[in-house]
């Protein structure tokens, strides 16, 4: 357990997993994060993918919707393509996850508050 006093006594950097961020953008809608990996002398680490991430914010009846997904893609140019399946893959798994959670709150059992031990009923 860590010290309340320090907060951050535990907070250590995982040097084995670092990666130079880029972003790319249309300046409309699109945004695309690239992850390349690095060493921690800041040399490109080939033994680990490059990784892309779709970024975009969609406007919901409640206001701005940031949306992220990964895209599986080798380049830049395959990552430009891939981005709108992406971005509609991870905004069908949010709804679904929202569906799932609205059922779930649904079907819980609501259970009337009992009464204090002390309490007398009153009938008329």
């Amino acid at each position: 357990m860590s010290d309340p006093q320090q907060p951050l006594a535990d907070l250590s950097v995982d040097k084995d997993n670092l990666y130079r961020e880029e972003v790319f953008t249309d300046l409309k809608v699109a945004s695309i994060r690239r992850l390349t990996p690095i060493k921690t002398d800041g040399s490109e680490d080939s033994d680990r993918p490059v990784r892309f991430i779709a970024e975009t914010t969609l406007m919901s009846a409640r206001g701005p919707l940031p949306v992220q997904a990964n895209i599986e893609a080798t380049n830049l140019e395959a990552a430009l393509e891939k981005f709108p399946a992406a971005v509609n893959e991870a905004v069908e798994q949010m709804i679904e996850q929202a569906r799932e959670m609205q059922r779930q709150e649904q079907s819980r059992i609501v259970v009337a508050n009992q009464m204090p031990p002390d309490s007398k009923i009153i009938s008329g």
